[in-house]
């Protein structure tokens, strides 16, 4: 498991608020760290692929536990 740099909790934001809000995060972080997100909208688990292919970030994972969506994401170099 890759070393977590940040961790953001949308849990209850709607689409498209979870993909605005990790990119806002995302651009804070130095290439090639690693944000772990956390969400409820099960739209997310779709936009959030979407959003890492179009960026050039890479979703190292994403599972769902008890409603809550769990993706990692490291931030293109």
């Amino acid at each position: 498991m890759p070393k977590i740099d940040m961790e953001l909790d949308v849990s209850g934001f709607q689409c498209p608020l979870p993909v605005l809000k990790a990119g806002k995060q995302l651009k804070s972080m130095a290439p090639g760290s690693v944000l772990r997100l956390i969400a409820t909208d099960p739209a997310a688990s779709i936009d959030v692929a979407h959003f890492c292919n179009e960026q050039g970030h890479a979703l190292l994972s994403s599972s769902i536990d008890n409603g809550k969506l769990t993706f990692l994401i490291r931030k293109k170099s």
